[in-house]
């Protein structure tokens, strides 16, 4: 079943033990809480709605797209979905928070997230940006992160506007991007430009698919479902990404078959979508302690309560 905009009327059936209510079609309905408009970048869940793996596996999937100014762990921890998409860094400070939620599978093995610069600019490498203005997402650990390995003095924060309009207009702009979508425009645009991955610089969160805590305990049986049948269709997306585009297309008319063919491009290039699922201890311990370093997680967690591998394949 397609949806991703409504409520299911819930049945309650077989309430006893860890079945989860299923709702009047006899499907148990869940609610995914992306992490932005419908992309590309979401591919996996959108084959999986489109090819009928969710409903194959007796779900009734809901996708839910993300507003510009509110947060998936908000919504998930809340209790307004039952699973949300994030990265890896914010699930371990949102866990050291104390917000009952929980990484169940990589849907990325490398964030996206780089740094876009003019072809001619001096900037050669992260350590080049000392004396420079960025336009990042205010806050952004990638920054601390940054500012601190490469030891910069004078590397100054502006607001991202979430536009190229300042990109276009000034020679000298850098800016905070997804390598997978603000380079169509600025290329569409005719202006030649740069890229540098933050993972690069060493702080590599995973993309990922998370659970309100609660939800999995009470019905891992249907946690167990939805995190295999969202693996089958990140497979299948490299492999048949029509239905998906077709469907992201229809649901966000923004996103055009050329825009939708660039992204898939990069996602392919780049190598992100690779791993069934993957994740390992050593990278989640590793990022934490990036994260203690940094004071962004002033309270020390074990990450391995942060995240299961338990429904993988």
């Amino acid at each position: 079943m397609m949806k991703l905009i409504g409520l299911s009327v819930l049945l309650l059936v077989g309430c006893g033990g860890n079945t989860a209510p299923k709702s009047a079609n006899g499907l148990i309905p869940i609610r995914l809480q992306a992490d932005w408009y419908p992309q590309p970048e979401q591919g996996g869940f959108f084959t999986a709605l489109a090819k009928g793996y969710y409903q194959a596996a007796g779900l009734d999937v809901t996708i839910f797209p993300l507003g510009q100014y509110s947060s998936a762990l908000k919504v998930v921890s809340s209790g307004g979905a039952e699973f949300g998409l994030a990265s890896s860094d914010q699930i371990l400070e949102a866990v050291a928070n104390g917000l009952p939620v929980l990484a169940v599978g990589a849907t990325m093995q490398h964030d996206p997230q780089a740094i876009m610069l003019h072809k001619e600019s001096p900037v050669k490498d992260f350590a080049g940006l000392e004396g420079k203005s960025i336009a990042a997402q205010p806050g952004s650990t990638w920054f601390k992160y940054i500012v601190s390995k490469y030891k910069l003095k004078d590397v100054r924060e502006t607001p991202a506007t979430h536009s190229i309009a300042n990109f276009l207009a000034d020679p000298n702009y850098i800016q905070q991007i997804f390598i997978t979508s603000e380079p169509f425009f600025v290329k569409n645009a005719g202006k030649e430009y740069r890229t540098m991955l933050i993972s690069e610089s060493g702080y590599d969160p995973y993309r990922l698919f998370f659970v309100h805590k609660e939800y999995m305990e009470k019905h891992p049986e249907a946690t167990e479902k939805f995190v295999k049948a969202s693996i089958q269709g990140w497979e299948e997306y490299l492999r048949d990404p029509e239905p998906a585009n077709a469907l992201i297309s229809k649901m966000n008319p923004a996103q055009n078959a050329a825009q939708i063919q660039f992204t898939l491009q990069a996602l392919k290039d780049g190598n992100f979508l690779s791993g069934s699922g993957k994740m390992t201890a050593e990278r989640w311990t590793a990022l934490n302690e990036q994260l203690v370093s940094l004071g962004v997680v002033r309270k020390r967690i074990d990450p391995a309560t942060a995240y299961t591998t338990r429904f993988l394949p």
